[in-house]
């Protein structure tokens, strides 16, 4: 899906919204905090999303960028089926090109869009995924290894921890939370620029 920027040619000028619009951890919408049910405008919303060169996520409203707060990470996984992710947009993903697990136990997936976070709901399905260096599927002990070493790390480091997914093979890095931004180049936060400073 590519968003539609041609009003943007006709109103050129008109300002960009911050604050208003967010997307939470389970790849939902909210205005204002508030989540929003309405499917035309949740579909709406889907089409328009993009970003800048610069990582700012916003949704094009004709020709005002809405930009938006990301309480994680740009794109949210589902699985859509047993053996098959989608985004929060809808979009299919047949490729998996990472995978990392943070502090908090959270797992995140790079796909060809980006980083996504896995939904919560869904991490109870992947975690038999999760194997040993032996073969053997991970127990709760190698977990909380795992996470431990992600709250202790400075840099990406391997855990002992492989993603199995089909017939993918991929090391699970343990990252901080607070790091992810950076390391995969997008603003969880957009702000407006001073007045008098060029965006």
């Amino acid at each position: 899906m590519t968003p539609d920027f041609s009003a943007m040619l006709r109103w050129p000028n008109v300002p960009a919204c911050y604050g208003w619009l967010s997307l939470d951890q389970r790849g939902r919408w909210r205005m204002r905090g508030e989540a929003v049910s309405h499917r035309g405008l949740q579909d709406f919303l889907n089409r328009q999303y993009a970003h800048d060169e610069d990582g700012n996520y916003f949704v094009q409203n004709g020709p005002q960028r809405v930009f938006v707060d990301l309480d994680y990470t740009p794109w949210v996984l589902h699985l859509a089926t047993p053996d098959c992710f989608a985004t929060q947009v809808g979009e299919m993903v047949s490729e998996l090109r990472g995978a990392a697990i943070d502090e908090e136990g959270n797992l995140l997936l790079e796909i060809p869009a980006g980083i996504a976070l896995l939904c919560d709901r869904d991490l109870p399905t992947l975690l038999p995924c999760l194997y040993l260096a032996n073969g053997e599927v991970a127990d709760d002990d190698a977990l909380l290894a795992a996470i431990a070493q992600a709250a202790d790390c400075v840099n990406a480091d391997i855990s002992p921890l492989t993603l199995v997914w089909h017939a993918q093979h991929l090391p699970v890095r343990t990252l901080r939370r607070s790091d992810i931004p950076k390391r995969y180049g997008f603003i969880a936060s957009p702000q407006e620029a001073p007045p008098g400073v060029l965006p």
